[in-house]
């Protein structure tokens, strides 16, 4: 017999409360509610099997809580309805605090951000009262060009900035014809929201 299965139950255990406790330090709302479900899911497994019954109905309740979010979430994660695009002026002092607030995060993925300029054009996505990301475009004729599409890491797992581009006619009425991204943002998206590559960028024809 090996240690591993004279003690795998002891191990479950473990694991799902390891699992418990790193659920809460997520700050991605998603990945929090993903991974606390797979830890409730590997307690009651293990609470069933030492027949610890009222913890089996505990994380059976808790299982199904994390479920109905998770559901809830990912119905919303394109749900138009669900975000509010509002046109900020450059200079606006909100959209100043959030940029200053979130600067570090910021420039992990657009290493080149340097700022909002007076020309720009700036929009800021709401979830209700919660900000969830900020878009800042730069004129270039009828091609706006993507100097920032930045989210916050709560709402990572999500593209809040596809409402900018595919669900909101502020663009258009702005005189824009087509969206060239940033060659340099990390972890781009655009692929997945209708944009067509072009060389190191992407582009979207509006």
């Amino acid at each position: 017999m090996t240690w591993l299965e004279d003690h795998w139950l002891d191990v479950l255990g473990w694991g799902g409360s390891v699992l418990l406790v790193y659920s809460l330090m997520q700050a991605r709302v998603l990945r929090f509610r993903t991974l606390n479900l797979i830890g409730c899911l590997v307690l009651l497994v293990f609470n069933a099997l030492l027949g610890v019954w009222p913890m089996v109905g505990m994380n059976l309740v808790l299982a199904a809580i994390n479920v109905w979010f998770i559901v809830k979430l990912l119905r919303q994660a394109h749900d138009a309805a669900a975000f509010e695009v509002l046109q900020v002026g450059t200079g606006d002092a909100y959209l100043a605090y959030v940029l200053r607030l979130h600067r570090a995060d910021i420039v992990r993925f657009q290493p080149d951000w340097d700022g909002v300029r007076e020309d720009d054009h700036a929009f800021v996505v709401q979830r209700g009262d919660e900000t969830v990301g900020v878009v800042v475009v730069h004129p270039d004729g009828d091609v706006a060009r993507v100097r920032l599409d930045y989210v916050t890491p709560k709402y990572r797992d999500f593209t809040p900035g596809e409402f900018v581009w595919r669900r909101c006619d502020a663009l258009r009425d702005l005189g824009y014809r087509q969206v060239l991204t940033a060659p340099t943002m990390v972890g781009a998206y655009y692929a997945h929201v209708g944009f067509r590559p072009h060389g190191p960028e992407y582009v979207l024809d509006l």
